[in-house]
Protein backbone atom coordinates (compact mmCIF):
# COMPACT_ATOMS: atom_id res chain seq x y z
CA UNK A 1 0.00 0.00 0.00
CA UNK A 2 1.37 3.20 -1.08
CA UNK A 3 1.90 6.73 0.97
CA UNK A 4 -0.54 8.17 -1.41
CA UNK A 5 -3.00 5.53 -1.18
CA UNK A 6 -2.93 5.94 2.87
CA UNK A 7 -3.22 9.54 3.01
CA UNK A 8 -6.04 9.41 0.43
CA UNK A 9 -8.07 6.93 2.56
CA UNK A 10 -7.90 8.96 5.60
CA UNK A 11 -8.77 12.06 4.03
CA UNK A 12 -12.01 10.80 2.98
CA UNK A 13 -12.35 9.31 5.95
CA UNK A 14 -11.88 12.76 7.90
CA UNK A 15 -14.15 14.08 5.51
CA UNK A 16 -17.16 11.41 5.87
CA UNK A 17 -17.07 11.58 9.71
CA UNK A 18 -17.02 15.21 9.66
CA UNK A 19 -20.07 15.66 7.29
CA UNK A 20 -21.92 13.46 9.47
CA UNK A 21 -20.45 14.54 12.98
CA UNK A 22 -21.33 18.19 11.74
CA UNK A 23 -25.00 17.43 11.51
CA UNK A 24 -24.91 15.96 14.77
CA UNK A 25 -23.14 18.89 16.23
CA UNK A 26 -25.85 21.07 14.67
CA UNK A 27 -28.14 19.55 16.84
CA UNK A 28 -26.01 19.95 19.96
CA UNK A 29 -26.01 16.02 20.10
CA UNK A 30 -23.24 14.62 22.81
CA UNK A 31 -21.33 13.73 20.30
CA UNK A 32 -20.75 16.08 17.35
CA UNK A 33 -18.48 16.97 14.96
CA UNK A 34 -14.66 16.29 16.45
CA UNK A 35 -15.71 13.36 18.17
CA UNK A 36 -17.29 11.31 14.85
CA UNK A 37 -14.30 12.80 12.72
CA UNK A 38 -12.06 11.15 15.22
CA UNK A 39 -13.86 7.60 15.20
CA UNK A 40 -13.77 7.30 11.25
CA UNK A 41 -10.48 7.82 10.63
CA UNK A 42 -9.20 5.93 13.61
CA UNK A 43 -11.74 3.15 12.32
CA UNK A 44 -9.80 3.78 8.68
CA UNK A 45 -6.15 3.75 10.61
CA UNK A 46 -6.90 0.73 12.41
CA UNK A 47 -8.30 -1.02 8.98
CA UNK A 48 -5.03 -0.10 6.99
CA UNK A 49 -2.53 -1.26 9.68
CA UNK A 50 -4.57 -4.74 9.91
CA UNK A 51 -3.97 -4.75 6.02
CA UNK A 52 -0.51 -3.82 6.22
CA UNK A 53 0.82 -6.55 8.53
CA UNK A 54 -0.87 -9.17 6.69
CA UNK A 55 0.49 -8.09 3.51
CA UNK A 56 3.59 -8.12 5.44
CA UNK A 57 3.76 -11.44 7.60
CA UNK A 58 1.11 -13.36 4.74
CA UNK A 59 4.19 -15.56 3.64
CA UNK A 60 5.33 -16.22 7.00
CA UNK A 61 2.80 -16.30 9.09
CA UNK A 62 -1.19 -17.30 8.97
CA UNK A 63 -2.28 -13.54 9.34
CA UNK A 64 -5.98 -12.73 9.63
CA UNK A 65 -6.49 -9.14 8.00
CA UNK A 66 -9.39 -8.45 9.97
CA UNK A 67 -8.13 -9.06 13.56
CA UNK A 68 -7.42 -5.98 14.54
CA UNK A 69 -10.55 -4.23 12.34
CA UNK A 70 -13.02 -6.62 13.82
CA UNK A 71 -12.25 -5.38 17.21
CA UNK A 72 -13.20 -1.57 16.30
CA UNK A 73 -16.69 -2.89 15.91
CA UNK A 74 -16.71 -4.34 19.57
CA UNK A 75 -14.93 -0.99 21.27
CA UNK A 76 -16.84 1.36 19.58
CA UNK A 77 -19.58 -0.02 21.92
CA UNK A 78 -17.91 1.94 25.23
CA UNK A 79 -18.07 4.72 23.43
CA UNK A 80 -21.58 4.82 22.65
CA UNK A 81 -22.83 4.05 25.84
CA UNK A 82 -21.41 7.19 27.00
CA UNK A 83 -23.74 8.95 24.85
CA UNK A 84 -26.79 7.20 25.93
CA UNK A 85 -28.43 9.06 29.08
CA UNK A 86 -31.80 8.52 30.65
CA UNK A 87 -34.27 11.29 31.70
CA UNK A 88 -37.51 10.04 33.30
CA UNK A 89 -39.02 7.68 30.83
CA UNK A 90 -37.42 9.34 28.10
CA UNK A 91 -33.96 7.70 27.12
CA UNK A 92 -31.72 9.45 24.95
CA UNK A 93 -28.79 9.34 22.63
CA UNK A 94 -29.66 6.07 20.99
CA UNK A 95 -29.30 7.42 17.55
CA UNK A 96 -25.92 9.50 18.41
CA UNK A 97 -24.49 5.91 19.28
CA UNK A 98 -25.74 4.46 16.76
CA UNK A 99 -24.13 6.93 14.49
CA UNK A 100 -21.11 6.48 16.23
CA UNK A 101 -21.12 2.94 15.14
CA UNK A 102 -21.99 2.86 11.76
CA UNK A 103 -19.38 6.06 11.29
CA UNK A 104 -17.12 3.01 12.48
CA UNK A 105 -18.45 0.66 9.88
CA UNK A 106 -17.66 3.44 7.34
CA UNK A 107 -13.91 4.32 8.36
CA UNK A 108 -13.32 0.55 7.97
CA UNK A 109 -14.66 0.30 4.67
CA UNK A 110 -12.31 3.54 3.27
CA UNK A 111 -9.52 1.90 5.06
CA UNK A 112 -10.36 -1.51 2.89
CA UNK A 113 -10.82 0.28 -0.24
CA UNK A 114 -14.24 0.20 -0.38
CA UNK A 115 -14.62 4.02 -1.23
CA UNK A 116 -18.14 3.97 -2.89
CA UNK A 117 -20.09 2.00 -0.35
CA UNK A 118 -18.79 4.16 1.97
CA UNK A 119 -19.75 7.36 0.28
CA UNK A 120 -23.02 5.69 -0.46
CA UNK A 121 -23.78 4.97 3.31
CA UNK A 122 -22.41 8.25 4.11
CA UNK A 123 -25.20 10.25 2.22
CA UNK A 124 -27.92 7.64 2.91
CA UNK A 125 -27.20 8.35 6.74
CA UNK A 126 -27.61 12.39 6.11
CA UNK A 127 -30.75 11.27 4.25
CA UNK A 128 -31.96 9.35 7.84
CA UNK A 129 -31.36 11.61 10.07
CA UNK A 130 -32.13 14.79 8.75
CA UNK A 131 -35.91 14.02 6.89
CA UNK A 132 -36.60 10.90 8.64
CA UNK A 133 -37.12 12.94 12.23
CA UNK A 134 -39.99 14.67 10.60
CA UNK A 135 -41.71 11.30 9.58
CA UNK A 136 -41.02 10.16 13.39
CA UNK A 137 -42.43 13.12 14.69
CA UNK A 138 -45.52 12.70 12.32
CA UNK A 139 -46.53 8.88 12.99
CA UNK A 140 -44.62 8.46 16.57
CA UNK A 141 -45.42 11.25 18.63
CA UNK A 142 -47.72 9.30 20.81
CA UNK A 143 -44.31 7.47 22.25
CA UNK A 144 -43.06 10.77 22.69
CA UNK A 145 -43.01 12.21 26.66
CA UNK A 146 -42.09 15.35 28.10
CA UNK A 147 -41.70 16.61 31.50
CA UNK A 148 -43.24 19.96 32.71
CA UNK A 149 -42.88 22.17 35.78
CA UNK A 150 -45.89 24.52 36.53
CA UNK A 151 -46.05 26.64 39.55
CA UNK A 152 -49.54 27.57 40.68
CA UNK A 153 -51.64 28.42 43.23
CA UNK A 154 -52.01 26.27 46.24
CA UNK A 155 -55.85 25.90 46.15
CA UNK A 156 -58.66 23.70 46.46
CA UNK A 157 -59.27 22.18 42.22
CA UNK A 158 -56.57 23.55 40.98
CA UNK A 159 -54.59 20.46 39.61
CA UNK A 160 -57.76 19.37 38.50
CA UNK A 161 -58.07 22.70 36.47
CA UNK A 162 -54.47 21.74 35.12
CA UNK A 163 -55.94 18.11 33.87
CA UNK A 164 -58.76 19.69 32.17
CA UNK A 165 -56.99 21.79 30.03
CA UNK A 166 -54.66 18.79 29.30
CA UNK A 167 -57.66 16.73 28.70
CA UNK A 168 -58.80 18.71 26.08
CA UNK A 169 -55.92 18.88 24.00
CA UNK A 170 -56.18 14.72 24.42
CA UNK A 171 -52.22 14.59 26.34
CA UNK A 172 -52.43 11.71 28.56
CA UNK A 173 -50.23 12.89 31.97
CA UNK A 174 -47.87 9.88 32.80
CA UNK A 175 -46.73 11.10 35.84
CA UNK A 176 -47.53 13.90 38.03
CA UNK A 177 -45.22 15.42 41.60
CA UNK A 178 -46.55 17.92 43.97
CA UNK A 179 -44.29 19.72 46.43
CA UNK A 180 -45.45 23.20 48.28
CA UNK A 181 -43.73 25.91 47.84
CA UNK A 182 -43.50 29.32 49.12
CA UNK A 183 -46.21 32.16 48.94
CA UNK A 184 -48.49 29.70 48.94
CA UNK A 185 -48.05 28.33 46.09
CA UNK A 186 -47.99 24.56 44.48
CA UNK A 187 -45.24 22.91 42.14
CA UNK A 188 -46.38 20.33 40.13
CA UNK A 189 -43.94 17.90 38.07
CA UNK A 190 -45.56 16.47 35.07
CA UNK A 191 -44.39 13.60 32.50
CA UNK A 192 -46.65 14.12 29.77
CA UNK A 193 -47.61 11.66 26.46
CA UNK A 194 -48.21 14.34 23.60
CA UNK A 195 -50.14 13.57 20.52
CA UNK A 196 -48.82 13.52 16.99
CA UNK A 197 -50.89 16.93 16.83
CA UNK A 198 -49.82 18.74 19.90
CA UNK A 199 -46.09 20.25 20.45
CA UNK A 200 -44.68 20.96 23.76
CA UNK A 201 -45.02 24.64 23.18
CA UNK A 202 -48.41 24.37 22.55
CA UNK A 203 -49.02 22.59 25.93
CA UNK A 204 -46.67 24.83 27.65
CA UNK A 205 -49.14 28.02 26.43
CA UNK A 206 -52.45 25.97 27.88
CA UNK A 207 -50.67 25.38 31.09
CA UNK A 208 -49.44 29.46 31.46
CA UNK A 209 -53.33 30.48 30.67
CA UNK A 210 -55.00 28.27 32.41
CA UNK A 211 -56.03 29.65 35.81
CA UNK A 212 -54.41 30.18 39.07
CA UNK A 213 -50.91 29.20 37.40
CA UNK A 214 -47.95 30.96 37.92
CA UNK A 215 -45.03 30.03 35.60
CA UNK A 216 -44.16 27.08 33.34
CA UNK A 217 -40.94 25.62 32.57
CA UNK A 218 -39.97 22.73 30.15
CA UNK A 219 -37.80 20.34 31.66
CA UNK A 220 -36.57 18.45 28.67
Amino acid sequence: MSDYEIILKLALACFLGGVIGLERESLNRPAGLRTYTLVCMGSALAMIVSLDMYYQYAHTVNADPGRIAAQVVSGIGFLGAGTIMREGANIRGLTTAAGLWVVACIGLAVGAGMYLPAVITTGLILFVLVYFVKFEEKYTGMREYKGFLVVVDDKPGQVGRIGSVLGDMNVLIKNIQLERVEEEGLEVELLLQLPPNVTPDQVADALQNAPGCREVERLN
